[in-house]
This record gives C-alpha cells, structure tokens and sequence, in this order.
C-alpha cells in the first residue's frame, strides 16, 4: 500500500475515533456504504481547495494543492466510481490518460460488484477529445450535442458518443447521466473542472460533495472551485455526512440531495441556507 496518514474521524460523533489505514479500506468505505444502491445515476464529486477557496495551484493542477491526507480519500473515491465525469478542458490540464485503481483496493472494488476498470465519461460541447486519452485502452465516453457529435464521433467512435439535447445553449446533463446509467454505470464521480462542476450544482445533479480543505494559501488571482456564469435561485442547504482530519487537511462529505434525503442522523451536522437566519 501507498503511504498515507490515519484519519481522525470527527463527525459523527458517536463513530468518532481513528481510521488507520488498512487493506481494502474497509472503515472508509463503510461510511459511504449508504450510497450502495442508487435507483438511477448518483453524482459523488470530489473537489480539493485551499484555505482561501483556490482549486488549483500555481500550475494550474489540483495536485499542486493535494496533501497525502486528500490522496488516501481521492485513491479510495476512485475505487468506489463506475464512471469518473469529467470537462475537456480538465482531461487536458489534469492529463486524464489512465484511471488506475489502486492495488490494496481493487478487492474490495470488486466485492462490489464494480468492473477491473473504471470508465472515462468527457464532456465537451465541440467533441473535442484528446487523442492519447485511452484509459485501460479504451476510448472514453463523450457526452456532447449536436455541434460536437461528428467530431467525437471520429475521436473515439459512435459506439462511445452520448448525443444529450441541449438547452438554452447548455448539454442536457441529466440526459448524459442517465446515458451513463443505461450503460451499467449508475456511480459517477465528477472530478471538475470548476465548470462542469458549476453547472452540474446549479441543475441540482449533485447527490454529494466531499470537498477536502487543505492548509494552504494560493491568494486571490487563484481561479476557485466553481466557475461560470449560473446561480441558483436561492441558496441551497446541505448536511454534513462526516469530517475527517489528518496533519491539517479537512475531508468534508457534504449531502445535497435536500430534505427529500430525511433528517440528519446521531452525530450529523446540518447546514442551513446561508442568510437564513439560522
């Protein structure tokens, strides 16, 4: 196993303690072992920022700002997706070319009844898709519309094009997600970019967010976590599922879905609606 840091599990409190680290993680996926049994796609994005709300370093990478608290989380996340979504602009500054799930894993993935290999899923208006990015050799899925779908479907085959409607000038997500469920891939985990991840938030796709904090400054010219040019309505609330510290990092899992998901649990912090008063 890679080195890593044990957790300290904050919240909830009546679990609270120490997870150290173990083959197949089996502590850490129990806390997410509620999200087993989606009835259609479920959405888990993973997002780390610094301090002061920056996504990404000096260089333009997140890794510029991960710790190897975020990386345990981020190995483990991996492990858990059937597809990870991501946005072009991402695959090409991140350089998305392999998906590898990590050895001490790849039991307890398959106990879940999760393929060898986690899928690409690419989203991109254009189709544009880069040529080396043959994760375990396959092409990724690409879900764009109508502009995009001659040129994804050179770069990587019809039968790996998800054509999504579009609407007010935006790729219909939801139908990319439930193209993506329709192929025996209901867990998705979004890594970004801060766009794909902003419009994905403000159509309410997002089941949960763990959001890692580490403890570090980037200053204000950093781009941040969420980009574009949507709001919400109002402000949505949230509930805290967990917390985890190690040597400074923050590891946050944050319930979106809403009071349709039920009352926070013993220990659960829940989050009102900024400005509520609250």
């Amino acid at each position: 196993m890679l080195p890593a840091p044990a957790y300290d599990l904050l919240l909830p409190h009546d679990r609270a303690g120490v997870l150290p680290v173990r083959e197949g993680e089996p502590d850490l996926l129990a806390l997410f072992a509620d999200a087993e049994d989606p009835a259609g796609p479920y959405v888990r994005a993973n997002m780390v920022g610094t301090l002061d709300g920056a996504g990404v370093g000096p260089d333009g990478r997140s890794a510029s700002i991960s710790s190897p608290a975020d990386r345990r989380m981020f190995r483990v996340l991996r492990a858990l997706a059937d597809v990870v979504l991501v946005g072009a602009g991402t695959v090409r500054v991140e350089g998305y070319r392999e998906l590898p799930v990590a050895e001490h894993l790849r039991d307890a993935r398959a106990a879940l009844g999760r393929a060898p290999r986690i899928a690409l899923a690419v989203v991109t208006r254009r189709g544009a898709v880069p040529p080396d990015v043959r994760p375990g050799g396959l092409p990724p899925f690409v879900v764009t519309g109508r502009d995009g779908r001659d040129a994804a479907t050179a770069a990587v085959g019809a039968d790996r094009v998800l054509a999504v409607p579009e609407r007010d000038g935006a790729l219909d997500l939801a139908a990319g997600l439930g193209a993506l469920a329709d192929r025996g891939l209901p867990h998705v985990l979004t890594e970004g970019g801060p766009t794909l991840l902003g419009d994905l938030l403000t159509a309410g796709l997002v089941d949960e967010l763990c959001l890692t904090t580490t403890p570090l400054l980037a200053g204000p010219a950093a781009p941040g976590l969420l980009d574009g040019e949507a709001r919400l309505a109002s402000p949505a609330g949230a509930r805290l599922r967990h917390l985890l510290h190690a040597d400074g990092t923050l590891l946050a899992r944050w319930d979106l879905r809403g009071p349709a998901a039920g009352g926070a649990t013993s220990g659960e912090v829940s989050a009102p609606p900024v400005g509520s008063g609250a």
